[in-house]
């Protein structure tokens, strides 16, 4: 199973985007990025970047797929900007913990929310494992698909930084 994630190229973003938007991923999994033009994903960097700055262990990329904001000796840490996309955050760093676990490591995995002053903290189950099992399996159909999934309108898409390229039209 590792050897499929890394070859599908499976990352901790294509995870999350898959619990937000099953166009997006299909999208970013092509090279379509419109993160960079942005202001929310811009607060977002600043927001990580400037966060937690004395953490030793920052920024870890494993395998160029998983790139951990904060590694200490017993957990995982993601820092995002807002819990409004609470599942796709949990499904990211279950993810990592997930690969980890593949790769002989068992950690506890918390999310920081430094605006809202906010964390939370999850653990890798059986049952969750199988849920991201369930998820891998969805994110490659979907990057394997030949056009994008269908337009599923959604309360934040408003927001996203994908909406002028699929409401265009609208």
């Amino acid at each position: 199973m590792l050897e499929n994630l890394q070859n599908l190229k499976i990352t901790g973003i294509k995870i999350n985007y898959l619990f937000v938007c099953e166009r997006k991923l299909w999208f970013f999994d092509r090279g379509i990025g419109m993160e960079n033009t942005s202001d929310r994903v811009l607060l977002g960097k600043l927001i990580d970047e400037i966060s937690y700055i004395y953490e030793e262990k920052r920024k870890i990329l494993i395998d160029e797929l998983i790139c951990i904001d904060i590694l200490s000796k017993d957990e995982v840490r993601e820092i995002k900007y807002s819990n409004k996309l609470e599942e796709a955050n949990r499904m990211q760093i279950l993810y990592y913990l997930y690969y980890l676990k593949k790769l002989g490591v068992n950690k506890k995995g918390i999310i920081n929310y430094p605006k809202q002053r906010k964390r939370e903290e999850l653990e890798l189950t059986s049952d969750l494992e199988k849920k991201i099992e369930e998820a891998i399996k969805r994110v490659e159909e979907i990057i394997k698909m030949k056009k994008p999934p269908p337009i599923v309108k959604k309360k934040y898409c408003v927001k996203c930084a994908y909406y002028e390229f699929c409401f265009v039209e609208e």
